[in-house]
Parts: structure tokens; C-alpha cells; sequence
């Protein structure tokens, strides 16, 4: 089983616009793996591509992918899915249009219904984004909890009742991969996660010192929302995973592609993710 980690950043890309500080500055002039795209993931088996930051186009080009054939959704949120132009960037073509030809080969779109149904929703005054690049034959929509390509299944797994956010669970064969990249604390209860043989993690804060000196307090709302290192280790511990990943990493942690490859030496099976990393199990 080959992934690629399409975009490791994440609310905010590495380098933000117009910031001038040193990991953005880095970023700028050294390009990748220094500068971070939003957080997605391609499966090669299938050709899946689990979320759409608006500068996925620009991680596809950079990750070398020469098709995508579905496209998967975890969530709503903006940095997650408004890059779905990308549908209409992989398949229209206004030549054939102009000679009445229409698409033959749609990218299938499958996310759990919840999921499915609130995507939708993203509009501009035409209507449904979505549901304008069905009209015009680009994609098509499936609601379900399972997608099986060839010999590899994905499960998708709510993290709680509402059904708003979904982890995915990659399995070929005796691999399995948890993929939890945003929204996923509390970190939920399931022994489908156990035995892992990696789970790659988002929305994880990496140190008590972040940008510009900032210090994380005890008492800080963000560790209400986020997970802090400790807690990812206990999650791997809890579920007896082998390797973990950890990937949307915020420009606010103030922190760069050396920072990170540092601060693996002080952890046991842990790395950090960056644009371009080939995962193969």
C-alpha cells in the first residue's frame, strides 16, 4: 500500500502570505519540503484524494500525480474542501465542450452522508458547487460509510453521534492505516483502531513554545481543541499503533522542516509530516 502526503500544513499554509518571520521566510526562498500546502492524502491504490485546500492543484503538481479518480471528504471545514475546484481543473475540457462532447470519465466523490450532504451546502449565488459540476457531468456523489478499490477498503469512521467529522481506516490485505487529520479530539473509542500499523494525525500542537516566543499556558483554550504530544503518544499507546505521523502543522507553531526532522530524535516511532512524503507499508 503506497500514500502520499499531498499537504502537511495546515488552517494556514507555510509561508503565510506576507508574513516575514523566519519559517516563513525559510519556506519562501527553499520551496518544499520547507513550504507546506493544506492538509490532504493520495492513496495510490484507487487514485484517492482525501480533502481539497484551496492549493491542492499546486500539491498535486509538486507530488507528481498523474490522475484522481475519487476524491473523499473528512470534513467541511474551509481549509478542507475549498480547493473543489479542483474537480472542475481535472476535467473540463471547453474544446470538447465546444463540440458537444461531454465527460466520460467523472471523478466519484464518496464521503459519509453527513459529510456528503454539509459539502454541499458550500454554494455561491449559482447554487451548490457540487451539485453545478455534477450538472455539467465533472463528478458524481455517493453517500456511504465504505469505498473498496480493488484490493483495498477505506472505512470511514465518525468521530462522534453528529457525524460531522469522519477518521478513515485504510486496510489492505494485514496493513492498516488510520488517517485522523482534523477535528478528531476527543480521540474516539473503537477497536477497529487497534493494531495499527501507522496513524497519521493532525491538529496537533508540537511544543510549549510556538511562534514569536508565544508560551502555551496550562490554561490555554487551545488544548481544550487540540491535541498536545503527550496525548497523541497516549492514543498510540492505547492502540498498540507501530509509527505515527503527524501532519496539518500550523505556521503558528513556529517551527520549520529542521525543526521537526530535530524533534524526531526525542520521540520513539514518531515523524513529522511533510508535502511529498511516500508512505509504503
Amino acid at each position: 500500500m503506497k500514500l502520499k502526503i499531498i499537504g502537511s500544513g495546515g488552517c494556514v499554509s507555510i509561508p503565510r502570505p506576507c508574513c516575514q518571520c523566519k519559517v516563513c521566510t525559510e519556506a519562501r526562498e527553499k520551496g518544499f519540503p520547507y513550504a507546506r500546502t493544506g492538509c490532504s492524502l493520495f492513496i495510490e491504490e484507487g487514485k484517492v484524494l482525501i480533502d481539497t485546500p484551496e492549493d491542492v492543484g499546486y500539491a498535486l503538481n509538486n507530488a507528481n500525480i498523474d490522475e484522481v479518480k475519487y476524491i473523499m471528504y473528512s470534513h467541511k471545514d474551509p481549509d478542507h474542501t475549498m480547493g473543489m475546484r479542483i474537480i472542475e481543473q481535472l476535467k473540463i475540457n471547453w474544446l470538447n465542450i465546444s463540440l458537444g462532447i461531454k465527460c466520460d470519465d467523472p471523478v466519484k466523490l464518496v464521503s459519509t452522508p453527513t459529510v456528503l450532504e454539509e459539502v454541499r451546502k458550500q454554494a455561491t449565488k449559482y447554487g451548490s458547487m457540487l451539485d453545478y459540476y455534477v450538472s455539467r457531468g465533472l463528478v458524481t456523489l455517493e453517500a456511504a460509510r465504505n469505498l473498496q478499490v480493488d484490493d483495498v477498503n477505506i472505512d470511514m469512521v465518525p468521530v462522534d453521534e453528529s457525524e460531522t467529522v469522519s477518521i478513515f481506516i485504510i486496510t489492505q490485505n494485514d496493513k492498516k492505516i488510520i488517517y485522523a487529520p482534523c477535528d478528531v479530539k476527543p480521540f474516539p473509542d473503537n477497536e477497529k483502531f487497534a493494531d495499527a500499523d501507522i496513524l497519521i494525525i493532525g491538529d496537533t500542537i508540537v511544543g510549549e513554545v510556538l511562534k514569536n516566543g508565544f508560551i502555551l499556558e496550562k490554561d490555554n483554550p487551545l488544548r481544550n481543541e487540540l491535541f498536545i504530544m503527550d496525548e497523541v503518544m497516549q492514543i498510540k499507546e492505547k492502540y498498540n499503533i507501530d509509527q505515527v505521523v503527524i501532519t496539518h502543522l500550523e505556521e503558528d507553531w513556529g517551527k520549520s522542516y529542521d525543526d521537526y526532522l530535530a524533534l524526531e530524535k526525542t520521540y520513539d516511532h514518531v515523524s513529522f509530516a511533510y508535502d511529498g512524503m511516500e508512505i509504503e507499508i
